[in-house]
This record gives structure tokens, sequence and C-alpha cells, in this order.
């Protein structure tokens, strides 16, 4: 009974996240949500006390998908920025792929100061690509908090004269605005209808630009831009999130 009653919850959040995706939050009803999920409205009530409540799983499925996205990243040995460009890919295809994850961009947007939601994944998002980017600089691999940081080849500045510019606070705080502002422009993309392929050379194309702001031109060699290719057994997408936790 136990395990029925989870599967019913599972496919609830399902439902929720691809009416909210598609729909809104606004527009999205809860007796919408039952039928897809295909289940009565006193089934989806035993379980949610109210669409505030349902919104809130999605996000929190949202979250425990970027936890577990960026736990992996680190567990694989990649340095600090190689692992914040491959969870904007990860960002990239789970916006294609997993409902929960525009769903919770649309709550947030929608919802934002309307209702006490206890998750927000957008700002999840955005602290985790802070964390990232300032334990690369606090691991030596970004120059900008150095005495020395910039973006000329040699990590001195474009003129490279060691102290001319900004300072050192003034780079990381220009570089931190700047890679948030690039990064949640990713979802924003794929709001306008591009495939995940389309999507995918954009955000190569944009760690292309960002690199040698970053590091240097003489050191983008050393980061892929690319997604990292994943195989993937047909179908398993498809059953992941029904026998998954929520």
């Amino acid at each position: 009974m136990q395990e029925r009653s989870e599967r019913t919850r599972r496919r609830l959040v399902f439902a929720g996240a691809e009416l909210f995706h598609r729909s809104g939050y606004a527009n999205a009803t809860l007796g919408e949500i039952a039928g897809a999920a295909g289940v009565t409205k006193g089934a989806l009530y035993f379980h949610f006390a109210s669409k505030d409540e349902l919104a809130d799983a999605v996000q929190r499925r949202g979250c425990r998908l970027l936890r577990e996205a960026v736990r992996g990243l680190n567990e694989s040995g990649a340095s600090p920025l190689q692992a914040l460009i491959d969870a904007t890919h990860w960002l990239a295809r789970t916006l294609h792929e997993e409902p929960a994850i525009p769903a919770s961009f649309r709550i947030t947007k929608e919802c934002g100061g309307h209702h006490s939601a206890q998750q927000d994944f957008q700002g999840a998002w955005l602290a985790t690509v802070s964390d990232l980017l300032r334990l690369a600089r606090d691991t030596g691999e970004l120059p900008l908090g150095g005495p020395a940081g910039g973006t000329g080849d040699d990590g001195t500045g474009d003129d490279g004269a060691e102290g001319a510019g900004p300072s050192p606070a003034e780079r990381w705080e220009s570089a931190e605005a700047l890679v948030a502002a690039a990064v949640c422009g990713i979802e924003v993309l794929s709001g306008t209808g591009l495939s995940y392929g389309e999507l995918r050379r954009k955000v190569a194309a944009l760690w292309g630009l960002l690199l040698p702001s970053l590091v240097g031109r003489a050191r983008t060699g050393e980061y892929r831009t690319d997604a990292r290719e994943v195989p993937e057994s047909a179908g398993a997408r498809a059953y992941e999130f029904l026998g998954s936790g929520v």
C-alpha cells in the first residue's frame, strides 16, 4: 500500500511539472493535473492540500536533481570551473528532458512574492553557479582574486601591466555578475523553442567567449566547452521519474 501511495505521489508531481511548464502555474488546474496523473482529485488532495504544496514538491524535485548532478560532477574529479561548465550543459539538457526543471523556473517567475514557497529552484541554481565559481577562485583556478588577475595571456591584464585596472575585488565582482547573467540566459533561450542541439551549441559558444575573460586566452584549451556525452539506454528517462523518489 505504501509503495502504491508513493507511486501515485510521483505521478502527481510529474503531471504537475508537465502542466505547470506547459500552461503556467495560474492556468494549470488541480483537476487537469489529477486527470493527467490518472487519479481522482480526492487522491491528489490526500497527497497535496493545495496547488502551492504541489508546486513546492515540483521545485523540491528540481533542487534535488541539481544537487545530485553537482555532486556527481564533483565526484568525477572535474575542476570547479569545468564542473560549472558541465552544470550549464546539464541545465540545457534537463530543460528539454525533465519537466520539473523548466516548471521550477516558471513557478519561481510566476509566483515570486505571491506565496511562501519552501523551495526556490532559480535561487538554488544561482547559488550553485556562484559556489562553483567561488571555489574555482579560491583553489587558484581563476586568477581574478589574486593580485595579478586579469584576462591577458600572462594573467596580468590586457595591457600586461601588473596592478593596472580594477582591483581584484572589482574583477571578481564583475566576473561573478557576468557569469550569473550569462547562465541565466540558458533558460530564456530554451523558452524560445530552440532544440536541445541548438541550445547545446549556444552554451558551448557562450563558454568560448567567457573563458578568456576568466582564465586568460592561453589556458582556454584546458577546458571542454561542449557537453559530455552520457550514454543512455532507450526509454530510460521515461521511467526514471516514476522509479525515483521525490
